[in-house]
């Protein structure tokens, strides 16, 4: 595990692959930087980031609203 002078945990930052502190010392942990922080918070705010759906496992769950039409994916 790399650590600074200061004995803290370094980590790779998630949005630029540099160093950064892992300690309450870091107010932008576990990114090196509010720059980096803020390019990650934007790309979450402009949906370039997403979590894909699971597909429903109920296959009722898999019919239109009324009952009838299947939902198309």
């Amino acid at each position: 595990m790399k650590k600074n002078a200061q004995g803290e945990r370094l980590v790779r930052c998630p949005q630029c692959g540099g160093d950064s502190v892992f300690a309450p010392s870091n107010k932008w942990r576990p990114f090196c930087s509010e720059r980096c922080r803020q390019i990650d918070l934007g790309a979450w705010a402009s949906e370039s980031f997403r979590v894909p759906a699971a597909p429903p496992q109920d296959p009722d769950e898999m019919l239109g609203t009324d009952g009838g039409e299947p939902l198309r994916h």
